[in-house]
């Protein structure tokens, strides 16, 4: 069974084409190539597509050939959305458009003056949204909170390659529990917290809630820390759409009690599903998600 070990997939000779293929042939020009790259995975990632076939099959129900279609498209998508990340990050933001949805929930939240949580997903391409964010005069300090093992050397190459460097500040998760403080102390400054809540990390503590119609397991962290912190919580995506545009939506977590982390993990997975099913072929997470395949 394959499961999450806390570290992405991704190797620096990727990026580097990416940025070589930017700089030398355009964006859409640098998008060909990914078909091959596509291909590539299709044909041999034996593990990737088996819990990508289940995911299309299983849980979107989709026929035998829609499935394989959508399989190729997937790692289609996540090939433009990695070059879209790369070609922004060194300085071609003007080539793309956007809109938001929902940015006066993000905007009510720092009118508040006690900081806030955003839960996202590794869905679409949140890491762009700092980006964006300046558009608007959105002056705040976002947080993310990772693991130890997702800090590579791509993004040291990135930062390298970057005509900005990054606003996002990352706080780490230690078995010391060390990063609580840190988290208390941003919110303290009116700052954001970000926690991705789609990846559980085998070994660590987890809740169960359904998803597309089977029971998942999820990080309890981010739900058991937002629920205690009193701060609103809204849930944040960046999904690609065509021809270079990128769409936030923002939706703030809806009734939910202080120190219930169930609940407010019921009302993520609730939204979190109707962005799946909404972009179907924007959701990367390449393992094992429900236990469930063969």
């Amino acid at each position: 069974m394959n499961k999450w070990k806390g570290k992405s997939k991704g190797t620096i000779l990727g990026y580097r084409i990416f940025v070589w293929c930017i700089r030398n042939l355009g964006i859409r020009s640098s998008y060909f190539v990914l078909y091959f790259v596509a291909f590539y995975y299709f044909l041999f990632e034996k593990k990737s597509n088996r819990y990508y076939r289940y995911y299309f099959q299983k849980r979107l129900k989709y026929g035998f050939w829609k499935t394989k279609r959508s399989q190729f498209k997937n790692y289609f998508t996540f090939g433009t959305i990695l070059i879209d990340k790369t070609a922004i990050s060194a300085g071609l933001r003007n080539k793309y458009t956007y809109e938001f949805d929902g940015i006066e929930n993000l905007k009510n939240l720092l009118s508040e003056k006690k900081g806030g949580v955003l839960i996202s997903a590794h869905i679409g391409n949140f890491e762009v949204a700092e980006h964006f964010f300046a558009e608007i005069d959105f002056d705040c300090q976002i947080n993310l909170i990772t693991t130890d093992q997702e800090v590579t050397i791509i993004k040291e190459y990135l930062e390298s390659v970057s005509v900005k460097k990054s606003n996002m500040k990352f706080i780490y998760i230690k078995e010391d529990m060390s990063h609580i403080f840190e988290i208390n102390e941003a919110l303290s400054k009116n700052e954001l917290i970000c926690f991705t809540g789609d990846r559980y990390f085998e070994g660590s503590k987890f809740l169960e809630a359904d998803l597309l119609g089977k029971t998942a397991k999820f990080p309890a962290g981010p739900f058991l820390i937002a629920s205690r912190l009193g701060v609103p919580v809204v849930y944040v995506y960046v999904m690609k759409e065509k021809n270079l545009h990128y769409h936030l939506y923002a939706r703030v977590a809806q009734n939910i009690k202080k120190r219930d982390s169930q609940g407010l993990l019921n009302s993520y997975v609730q939204n979190l599903e109707s962005m799946v099913k909404k972009y179907p072929l924007q959701w990367f997470n390449y393992f094992d998600f429900w236990d469930d395949v063969d």
